[in-house]
């Protein structure tokens, strides 16, 4: 049996001085981890939603907030105006050189990029383009306070490049702008026996080495390798220093270390949870005789440890829930394309208006629509609720709630061609050109309603709506199995449109949007497996 708990639902703090991973139970995928004095600073890859490149904030490396992104809009811009769901920004890294906060990426389509602010909440300036080619990702710079040198290291993606498994290192001005030389190759993995896709690097200077730290062997099923050379051009000797042993933690992939202002180090890294996306843990890091890191417990994952040796904090996660104030979402929301005016509408009171925006996919494929409000999914079992009314009387106008991936589901409110509102259930299957009803339509004569997701282990989703009839929430459908995109975890998602035609089609309104995490009357936490165990095992 479970009930709903108004508890942060995405936080490790387990409140006794330790914390158990994920540290952050959504999809921050390929996260990097940067401090500066006293606060720490994470980014993650937005991949084809905008606003772009979150920048979380902690001062303990265990509980964040989101406190902003750091990109308004993707560029180029003509190629984001429909979603692209797995392009976009990949595996950024963000620095701090020069009194300036720094984040370069690569764009698997278009090349490398980078921006930079003097205060992490901006103004971020706009992109540009570093080194342009197809397949050109996971770029870091290194500025060298020895030699006084910059650097920048990258890998490739076969699908565009149609090379993988390398990474390759150029000298850079130190302002970022330019290349310096034609590069070379740092890593060739097909020259490392047992070692492929090697990628996501972020690179260090330590103890008179050159390191770059870099996942290889695939995100679901791979390892964390440490590279280091006395040259920044190499030759380069590896070792792995993280990888899944005796755990439930598959992977492990892709991070960055940080050393707190104590002298600790620490490392977060993703590991791959399926429909919920790249969760991040948080893993010791110690150096061991011969001068290599040593992650987690002695190579392997730790599920529960001590906290970082800082400052108690008040126990946090990202925000979820939104009264929309004034009709402003919360940060935590980002759109599946580079936003139009006109989407939303600011207003007097608590709501967020959404234009019923016209067009032929908005009734056919939320898939390739670009005008929906996206949030993360949570990992651990929770339940969403969000009201809705549809002011909107254009026939086949529509608004709902959905769990949008590769596949998708979504309940809400219809207008038929008489005007009459009714509500609806719809899911297109992976495969599937256009959705088809879940379930049998009802009245909803008010035009109004309560809608919820039910999520359990699994991202198994149960749908349910109440229309104000006196019969509560009524569930809907059958159970619908949530699942990822190529390299995007599912999500939830707001819309309202309508078909295509001529002229204004109305809008929507949601209120009071929530996710409250469902908690087990189970003892508080399991200390050897804290979550369940079958989900846990999986990919």
């Amino acid at each position: 049996m479970s009930t709903p708990a108004r508890t942060p639902a995405r936080t490790g703090d387990l409140g006794d001085g330790t914390y158990r991973n994920p540290v952050l139970a959504a999809d921050w995928s390929d996260p990097d981890v940067l401090r500066v004095g006293d606060d720490y600073y994470l980014t993650a890859s937005s991949f084809g939603r905008v606003p772009g490149l979150p920048l979380l904030h902690s001062r303990d490396l265990v509980n964040w907030t989101l406190v902003g992104h750091a990109l308004d809009r993707l560029e180029p811009a003509e190629a984001f105006t429909t979603p692209r769901h797995d392009c976009g920004v990949w595996a950024p890294s963000l620095r701090h050189h020069d009194g300036r906060f720094w984040i370069f990426w690569g764009d698997p389509d278009h090349g490398v990029y980078q921006i930079n602010a003097s205060s992490v909440r901006g103004p971020w300036t706009a992109p540009h383009l570093l080194k342009a080619g197809k397949g050109l990702i996971d770029a870091c710079p290194l500025w060298d306070e020895e030699s006084g040198e910059a650097f920048l290291v990258h890998a490739y993606a076969r699908s565009r490049a149609g090379i993988k498994n390398r990474l390759t290192g150029h000298r850079m001005s130190p302002d970022g702008r330019e290349l310096l030389d034609e590069g070379q190759i740092l890593v060739d993995g097909d020259r490392i026996p047992g070692w492929f896709t090697i990628e996501g690097p972020k690179v260090y200077r330590h103890g008179g080495w050159y390191w770059i730290f870099a996942p290889a062997g695939s995100v679901e099923t791979g390892w964390q390798g440490a590279f280091r050379s006395r040259s920044f051009f190499g030759p380069y000797e590896e070792r792995v220093v993280l990888e899944q042993g005796a755990t439930a933690v598959n992977g492990p992939h892709q991070g960055g270390w940080v050393r707190t202002g104590a002298g600790e180090d620490w490392f977060l890294h993703f590991q791959q949870r399926g429909p919920y996306g790249r969760v991040v843990h948080l893993q010791p890091m110690r150096w061991d005789a011969d001068g290599w890191p040593v992650l987690g417990d002695d190579g392997a994952p730790v599920l529960v440890h001590a906290k970082p040796a800082l400052p108690a904090q008040p126990v946090t996660a990202p925000a979820t829930d939104d009264d929309f104030p004034g009709g402003r979402i919360g940060r935590q929301w980002q759109w599946t394309a580079n936003p139009r005016d006109g989407w939303a509408s600011s207003h007097g009171g608590d709501g967020l208006r959404l234009s019923c925006v016209r067009s032929a996919d908005g009734v056919r494929d939320l898939r390739r629509v670009p005008h929906l409000l996206t949030q993360r999914l949570p990992l651990l079992p929770s339940r969403v609720e969000v009201g809705l009314s549809l002011t909107s009387t254009a026939p086949g106008a529509r608004a709902g709630l959905a769990v949008l991936g590769d596949a998708y589901s979504w309940i809400g409110l219809e207008r038929g061609e008489d005007g009459t509102a009714r509500a609806v259930h719809r899911f297109a299957e992976t495969v599937a050109e256009a959705e088809r009803d879940a379930a049998t339509a009802r009245p909803a004569p008010d035009g109004t309603a309560r809608l919820r997701i039910d999520i359990t282990d699994g991202a198994r989703c149960r749908f349910a709506l109440d229309t104000g009839d006196g019969a509560g929430f009524l569930p809907s459908g059958q159970v619908f199995a949530a699942t990822p995109w190529r390299w995007v975890g599912a999500l939830l998602a707001l819309f309202a449109a309508a078909p295509a035609g001529t002229g204004p089609a109305g809008t929507a309104l949601f209120t009071h949007f929530q996710i409250v995490q469902v908690t087990r009357n189970t003892p508080r936490d399991n200390r050897e497996n804290p979550l369940d165990p079958e989900e846990e095992s999986r990919p």
